[in-house]
């Protein structure tokens, strides 16, 4: 899992704000109110379309394969089965990241130039100051890391999945395997992906990123399973950070 570490983000005006709508359990940052609500609005908005498109098609929300896209889906499904058939797998993988992807676009729509949604540890943000992401891996005994993410003015995602962490499915045995993309939704299917494909051992690690190498708009991954840590592509400067898993957002 990871994390929005409030000692690097939540300076001078700066709000965070936890919100809750059904199983949907975020986190907010943002420098003004109106962009708070903003997020609010989107997630009410895209979840209530998601749920009908559910509601008239429940296998959309079961498979755990590639999906046939439709014609005039809503936009949230859209991008969620985009997402998940690039990564061959279903398209709730991509759920999490889609919604906050989102959320982020109707803050910026406001004016945001910093605004971060954490949809449990599915994370979009844009950044006109660096900001810290604490890395939350259970049982692994890597502990304390943290990414230094660069400003950005434009939105960007940093995914995680896990299979000794949270409720999300999960077919592999990594405790966190982190993607960034600046296709929000993406990034959270290609994490589950990775995911997926990790066993156990440093061998496995590596052979992970197997699954999401040949994917062009993946900038960067990261495996951690027990103690071994793997790195492919651009990924952002990785520092020490005290990461409590009380303030992670758990959905």
């Amino acid at each position: 899992m990871c994390e929005v570490l409030e000692k690097d983000c939540l300076k001078g005006n700066q709000m965070k704000e936890l919100f809750q709508l059904k199983e949907t359990v975020v986190t907010i940052v943002a420098d003004r109110e109106l962009h708070l609500k903003k997020a609010k609005e989107s997630i009410h908005y895209h979840r209530v379309a998601l749920e009908r498109f559910i509601a008239y098609d429940p296998f959309f929300r079961s498979t755990l394969e590639p999906y046939d896209c439709q014609e005039n889906v809503p936009e949230v499904v859209k991008r969620m089965i985009v997402a998940g058939n690039t990564m061959g797998i279903g398209p709730m993988s991509a759920v999490a990241g889609t919604i906050a992807s989102l959320a982020v676009e109707a803050m910026v729509d406001a004016g945001a130039t910093f605004a971060i949604v954490d949809n449990g540890g599915d994370i979009a943000l844009i950044n006109d100051r660096p900001v810290a992401i604490g890395v939350y891996a259970g049982p692994s005994p890597v502990k304390d890391l943290a990414f230094r993410v660069p400003c950005h003015d434009h939105i960007t995602g940093i995914c995680t999945s896990s299979g000794t962490v949270g409720p999300s499915i999960s077919f592999g045995m990594a405790d966190a395997a982190i993607i960034f993309s600046d296709d929000v939704a993406l990034a959270d299917a290609a994490a589950t992906a990775l995911g997926n494909a990790t066993s156990i051992g440093k061998e496995a690690v590596e052979k992970a990123f197997d699954a999401v190498k040949p994917v062009s708009d993946i900038n960067g991954a990261m495996v951690i399973q027990g103690e071994y840590i793997g790195m492919w592509g651009d990924i952002p400067e990785i520092v020490r950070a005290d990461v409590n898993y009380d303030c992670i957002t758990k959905g």
